[in-house]
């Protein structure tokens, strides 16, 4: 296409047309806000983008001005951002794209409106080494300008949320790719941020591209089952709104109905079905506080009100209006038993703590005192300043600097008191001894324990809401590196890996100074050959490695050294079966099927190995058929078969990987190592067969093992390979081993065999 071809395309759309009403629309949000009216300086990053990025089209042809405008819209009118943002938004890409520098857009819009471009401008290059994440390098470059301006974040969930809203257009690998950066980072940023609508969609839309099918499937049947939850919804309501009349409350009652996200994510992890997921539906009360003084007093007496009409769970109160989450969401959330016998989780909301919940930063502007209204970014400094935290001592990796983000932005709280009675918000999941690390680093070095609620737990105790907890110490206690094993926060990681890599660095002086004796009573040189020699001898990647070994005393030198490093040794090292492993699900030539591990022998005589050269077109999908299969790799993390929505991944010796779309692992890699995803796809045709495992549990009695094996063999026609079963108490449970074609074959043997009597669960092992 003519890039300087701007004004029409070959169907007459009028381009220029479109992008002043664009623009007209965006002014008119801006200027409907109570943000401080700064139109001019917004014309004047529009006309400018527009000239900067002027002949140049979006993938889906028109022009690429078009996706800055629509990020300011959505900072503007979703997110409530006012005209610094706006002006950001509109010049995000110039940097990036064009010719222009950060010193210009400094000297023509100032160093704020500079810094946040800068901030949201990728970079080239890395600190953590060629084969490193650009995507881990971005968002670290974001986290470490939002440590200044907390805008850099939210123009870039808005720049990921309209590039979301467009993906069509993209190949199916970047769509994969850009997907799961969105799920495993900005959604959770989002949701961190209490833009909790954002989050809701950006989870959609990842899901929508990441599972095609099954986000088709519960469209259709949340779509099938909307008039059943209408009349449940009308009939639960209706003595609630009858007792909210009579109280005097001005007040709405809305129907929730759980996200397609969320819906597949819970019948994932609980192995259940759509139709046994039954919180879709839940009911959110929003009021108007009867005086500003008694907002709180009115959430409560709602809640004791709808209490008495129907029975509540006694476990699933849970109070966020005088705990707020660390993003400021409030809210009273209670479950009710309705009439028909069925929980219904109610929120209860004043209006004020329904807008921060829906809207975060949007209604955070709303909610200022006084007529117009600046951005103000003061009120996250307690969350940036964990970022700073985790920023101080970068991880090496990629991988581990985007985890330990993770671990610490993303979690869910849980409320622990010091002996003193002061409350600390800790994420869920957390250790005693990450509570040591949390007060002061000197505590967690030497933690021994912890008393918490007044008896005495081991450093790996689990808290819980409510706990109080008092820490022990002892001069005695050292950092010890199995601890890395039961922490969770980013801080006590972080603290336990810097603590370690001295000592290992000590460790590591310590052996570079034996070997360069030993050496030297040999009559040997520490050069770089010898030093690559040694390494092979004992199978170590890099000196350092060598110098720690010989420091903790892991390799002691000796006479095989000497030998192998005066050449008196002959002959090949053998090769390490355990380098070879791979799982290979394909049948050799005489029919024979093969699993498990395969060693150098069977590699060498096998067809080689595909290998990804310069010149592969990775936009094209890989088709997996029964022919090539062999030429893949499947890791164990995941074991993906026929019928799996799938993805390929080049690893560092560019050869595939097979990897299922929704596993751990490949999440990670899409994340991290996007520009490496290939779109795959299978194109068997039942002929293979593939090992599938399913466990069962349920009441045992006479007779069971046979029902389960007529159904599986004779009437499915199931290959069993091993079945175990164990009965206590009247309950069996167990697994079967079996080979089927491909992924639909599981999903009919588990509702197969949930008809037969006392069978209780079935679900399959992922």
């Amino acid at each position: 296409m003519d890039k300087n071809k701007e004004k029409t395309d070959v169907k007459g759309v009028d381009y220029e047309k479109m992008v002043d009403d664009a623009f007209r629309h965006l002014l008119d949000t801006y200027l409907a806000s109570r943000h401080r009216k700064k139109v001019d300086i917004i014309t004047k990053a529009f006309n400018f983008a527009r000239q900067a990025h002027k002949g140049v089209r979006r993938l889906s042809g028109e022009p690429y001005i078009m996706h800055p405008i629509a990020v300011a819209q959505i900072a503007c009118g979703e997110m409530g951002l006012g005209a610094t943002s706006i002006c950001s938004a509109l010049l995000h890409d110039v940097v990036e794209d064009t010719d222009y520098t950060v010193e210009d857009i400094e000297n023509i819009f100032g160093s704020k409106i500079a810094q946040i471009v800068d901030g949201l401008t990728k970079i080239s290059g890395g600190i953590f080494g060629e084969q490193a994440s650009a995507q881990a390098e971005n968002f670290k470059k974001l986290l470490l300008t939002m440590s200044d301006d907390i805008r850099v974040i939210l123009i870039k969930i808005c720049d990921r949320l309209h590039n979301m809203r467009t993906l069509a257009s993209q190949p199916a690998n970047k769509q994969y790719k850009i997907a799961s950066e969105t799920l495993y980072i900005y959604a959770p940023l989002a949701n961190r941020l209490g833009l909790n609508k954002i989050k809701t969609e950006l989870e959609d839309l990842s899901f929508r591209y990441e599972h095609p099918d099954a986000y088709a499937s519960i469209e259709k049947k949340l779509a099938s089952t909307q008039a059943q939850r209408d009349a449940l919804f009308a009939e639960f309501t209706a003595p609630i709104r009858a007792e909210l009349d009579k109280m005097g409350f001005r007040y709405e009652i809305k129907a929730r109905v759980k996200s397609p996200y969320s819906i597949w994510n819970k019948m994932q992890n609980k192995h259940v079905t759509f139709e046994e997921i039954y919180d879709i539906l839940a009911v959110r009360i929003i009021y108007r506080p009867k005086s500003p003084e008694e907002e709180i007093n009115n959430c409560f007496q709602i809640y004791v009100a709808i209490s008495q009409i129907y029975k509540s769970h006694p476990d699933r109160l849970r109070d966020w209006v005088n705990h707020p989450k660390a993003n400021g969401y409030q809210a009273l959330h209670v479950t009710l038993m309705s009439a028909k016998g069925r929980w219904i989780e109610v929120q209860i909301r004043s209006e004020h703590m329904d807008e921060l919940a829906e809207q975060g930063f949007a209604a955070h502007w709303k909610y200022k005192d006084g007529g117009e209204i600046t951005e103000d970014e003061g009120e996250l400094n307690e969350w940036l300043s964990t970022i700073k935290e985790i920023l101080d001592d970068p991880q090496p990796d990629a991988m581990d600097f985007l985890d330990a983000i993770k671990l610490n932005l993303f979690a869910s709280e849980i409320f622990v008191f010091t002996p003193k009675g002061e409350i600390k918000t800790m994420p869920a999941g957390c250790t005693a001894l990450d509570f040591a690390f949390q007060i002061h680093t000197f505590l967690g070095s030497h933690c021994i324990g912890a008393k918490v609620n007044h008896k005495l737990v081991p450093l790996s105790h689990r808290l819980s809401s409510g706990d109080q907890v008092e820490i022990l110490t002892s001069m005695s206690q050292h950092v010890n590196p199995s601890w890395i094993n039961f922490v969770s926060t980013a801080k006590a990681k972080a603290k336990i890996q810097a603590i370690l890599r001295r000592e290992s660095r000590e460790i590591q002086k310590t052996g570079e100074e034996q070997l360069a004796k030993w050496l030297k009573a040999n009559d040997l040189e520490m050069t770089t050959s010898v030093l690559d020699k040694l390494c092979d001898l004992h199978d170590l990647q890099k000196h350092e490695s060598l110098f720690l070994a010989v420091g903790d005393r892991t390799v002691i030198l000796g006479d095989t050294d000497l030998d192998e490093l005066r050449g008196k040794k002959k002959g090949e090292k053998a090769i390490s079966v355990s380098k070879w492993r791979r799982y290979v699900p394909f049948l050799k030539s005489n029919g024979k099927k093969v699993t498990g591990s395969v060693d150098a022998d069977d590699m060498a005589s096998a067809e080689g190995l595909i290998v990804v050269t310069r010149d592969f077109n990775r936009k094209k999908p890989v088709f997996i058929s029964e022919e090539n299969i062999h030429r893949y790799l499947f890791p164990h993390c995941c074991h993906a078969i026929p019928g799996d929505d799938i993805l390929g991944y080049i690893d560092n010796k560019n050869h595939i990987e097979i990897h299922k779309r929704s596993c751990p692992v490949a999440s990670k890699l899409k994340a991290s190592y996007g520009t490496r995803i290939l779109d795959a796809k299978w194109d068997m045709h039942r002929r293979l067969f593939f090992d599938a495992t399913v466990e069962i549990r349920g009441i045992d009695r006479s007779g069971m093992l046979h029902d389960i094996s007529d159904v599986l063999s004779d009437q499915l026609g199931i290959n069993i390979r091993k079945i175990t079963i164990s009965s206590d108490n009247g309950i069996f449970e167990g697994t079967i081993e079996m080979q089927v074609y491909d992924r639909r074959d599981v999903k009919f043997i588990v509702e197969s065999m949930k008809n037969i009597k006392d069978m209780q669960e079935v679900q399959e092992v992922l």
